[in-house]
């Protein structure tokens, strides 16, 4: 690299192709609309770049030399790229495009959600994939959407990064999930559940979602001075529904959440004598994807999937 000139002309290059393939001085002239002059101006400089006199005469006119010759096809691909380089973007048709899509999400998002994006998704861009990634705590996604390696994260922690861009999907109210033949899910209606209830019943919960923070309704408990009977973690959050289904654990999760596997399973869900603030899910990007046609289509079905489940 060292070698090469400082100023090198793309212009240059593309006299170069042209010499070799019309090996002629004056035709290149006329193709190019410059003075016959200009172009040999322009192969002299050539023939002191490559220390190589690349065309020579011939029977029948002049030929490229073997060096000469070994440039054409390096010659034609760097025009060739360069061109691609300043091709205006085309826009981005869903049902022609054959995209990869990367959204990342906890665990604990709930099913009907990515099903019903899924769905959407078939329907408006058959020719497009889906890769759903994992959330952990490992997972440094706010490296991986400044990356490219993923272009929407769905979560709903207390503090996304302030320098991400964000757009909020849907409020979803927080209930307890039990057994529905647990001797609590028993009582009546008049024996509400109270707050020495809820927190000395035994509790499942997730394990650390981001380093250092147990979601939501732990944070909210601390800042009230409260504390659950938690006896379970788990990492695995889709296990905590079964866990609850076969034993006398409570889950405390959103609605959406709940409903699901009410539908599903043998469980129920109650309202809670604590006011905690709902789950706000929202979706995160990176101002390297802000404009581009593809992610915000991708962000509007996320929308729209989140409109309805709302409804």
């Amino acid at each position: 690299m060292s070698k090469l000139p400082d100023h090198l002309d793309i212009h240059l290059i593309r006299i170069l192709y042209l010499l070799l393939c019309e090996k002629n001085v004056s035709r290149v002239a006329l193709k190019l609309n410059q003075p016959q002059p200009s172009i040999s101006a322009s192969l002299r400089k050539l023939r002191e770049l490559t220390g190589d006199p690349l065309l020579v005469r011939g029977a029948r006119g002049m030929v490229p030399t073997q060096h000469g010759e070994s440039l054409l096809k390096p010659a034609k691909r760097i025009l060739d790229e360069t061109e691609r380089l300043f091709v205006h973007k085309t826009a981005f048709v869903p049902q022609d495009a054959s995209r990869t899509f990367h959204i990342a999400a906890p665990d604990y998002m709930n099913t009907p959600f990515f099903l019903e994006l899924v769905s959407r998704m078939r329907r408006e861009s058959p020719k497009s994939r889906i890769v759903i990634h994992a959330l952990g705590p490992e997972t440094d996604y706010v490296r991986l959407l400044s990356d490219g390696e993923l272009d929407l994260v769905i979560a709903n922690w207390d503090e996304p990064p302030q320098h991400l861009h964000l757009s909020k999907l849907f409020d979803d109210p927080i209930v307890c999930l039990m057994r529905a033949d647990s001797a609590y899910a028993k009582r009546t209606a008049s024996d509400a559940m109270t707050v020495e209830d809820y927190l000395s019943l035994p509790h499942v919960a997730p394990w650390q979602v981001l380093p250092g923070y147990h979601g939501i309704i732990e944070a909210y408990l601390d800042r009230q001075n409260m504390r659950r009977n938690v006896v379970v973690e788990s990492a695995y959050f889709g296990m905590l529904p079964y866990m609850a289904a076969q034993t006398d654990l409570v889950l405390t999760t959103g609605r959406q959440f709940a409903l699901f596997y009410e539908k599903t399973l043998a469980l129920k869900s109650f309202t809670l004598p604590i006011k905690f603030p709902p789950m706000r899910f929202y979706q995160l990007w990176h101002e390297r994807v802000h404009q581009a046609t593809e992610h915000k289509w991708l962000r509007e079905q996320v929308g729209l999937v989140a409109k309805a489940m709302v409804k």
